[in-house]
């Protein structure tokens, strides 16, 4: 006699995100958590302090961070699938999904400090011998994960990311105003000191701009307490240095920026980049591989290990009014395809092919 089908299964989110700094794996978990709550059916459970920003969201436990994590999540998660959006999970739980966004700390362990790259690799390590389902988000990454993780090949599955949460932003255009930058007068890169982000290669760049007049904007923090040796010997010079900004703000320097340098040596996705595109602002991208599949045809690709010819693709770029058009018609097509609804229903179809027995329904 066929068994029928159980009622839906109860999912809920790891909402440690909440509570944490914007980066690009926040950003990740922010938007597939709106896209998941849309359709309906999951549950956001955060550490205290986490309905600030999610008013509907559950909060459980008197911890944070890890000890939250680790210890209050799971019994507040009790009955559910659980679904962990930032590369981390609890050991001690079963019924669970983690998304891994790449195995930076395997392949660029310099990038991180000594205890994350050790966590890191007891914690992943752990999940994936005891068949946790892992999603990553490129085939780059998923090669990585199965390179360094003792995880079985069936076990990895891939989704995309969105660009399309910049569509809903209003650009700021003040910025351009109070930091005296000219629309289409400048380059623009987006990262952190982290030693993978690689922003000392734009030196040769720098120079060659500063030649010209055309400054190089430098957007973002200075790496965090995760990331190993983030110091000023590691920023090109002469540049223009203005720190984290605003959603809003980072819009307008996007879109009035005459190109988008993106020198990382590794990445599991490449946000920023789609980030570019979405707001029309032309790409120079490393030629590696997770930025090969996020950009396809529509960005002009530089070798991330040889600053002079990072230098020369941005400056033949700037020459030539012609491809920069075509770079913004195409990444807009490209971006177009990045959608955070489409990422998150990746996603569920993903919890519900390793959650059979009780699938996942939309309310």
């Amino acid at each position: 006699m066929t068994r029928p089908p159980g009622p839906p299964t109860k999912a809920s989110i790891n909402g440690r995100f909440a509570t944490q700094a914007l980066s690009g794996v926040q950003r990740f978990a922010v938007e597939i958590t709106r896209a998941l709550q849309a359709r309906g059916g999951y549950e956001l459970i955060t550490p205290p302090g986490g309905r600030a920003e999610w008013p509907q969201a559950r909060e459980a436990g008197r911890r944070q961070g890890q000890a939250w994590e680790q210890l209050e999540l799971p019994r507040a998660a009790a009955g559910s699938v659980l679904l962990n959006l930032g590369n981390t999970a609890p050991l001690l739980r079963r019924r669970q999904l983690i998304v891994i966004h790449d195995a930076g700390v395997f392949s660029t362990p310099e990038a991180y400090s000594k205890a994350f790259r050790s966590w890191y690799k007891l914690m992943q390590g752990w999940l994936a011998r005891t068949g946790v389902p892992i999603v990553t988000v490129s085939e780059f990454s998923r090669r990585e994960i199965l390179t360094h993780l003792p995880a079985k090949a069936g076990q990895v599955a891939v989704m995309p990311e969105g660009a399309d949460h910049m569509n809903r932003i209003d650009a700021a255009r003040e910025i351009l105003v109070r930091q005296n930058l000219a629309p289409n007068g400048y380059v623009l890169c987006v990262g952190t000191l982290a030693a993978h982000k690689n922003l000392i290669a734009l030196s040769a760049l720098a120079k060659a701009l500063a030649a010209r007049n055309v400054p190089l904007v430098m957007v973002g923090g200075l790496g965090g307490a995760a990331f190993q040796g983030a110091d000023a010997r590691r920023l090109p010079q002469p540049a223009r240095y203005i720190g984290r900004v605003s959603d809003a703000e980072l819009k307008a320097l996007y879109q009035a920026a005459s190109c988008f340098v993106f020198p990382s040596r590794y990445e599991g996705f490449g946000l920023p980049a789609g980030e570019a595109m979405a707001c029309g602002c032309p790409v120079v991208a490393a030629d590696i591989s997770a930025l090969r599949e996020t950009c396809g045809d529509a960005a002009e690709f530089c070798n991330p290990a040889a600053p002079d010819d990072i230098a020369a693709k941005v400056l033949a770029l700037l020459d030539d009014l012609a491809q920069q058009e075509n770079l913004r018609r195409r990444g807009a097509d490209r971006a177009a395809q990045l959608t955070w609804t489409a990422a998150a229903d990746r996603l569920h179809s993903i919890v519900e092919q390793n959650f059979t027995e009780q699938k996942l329904e939309r309310a």
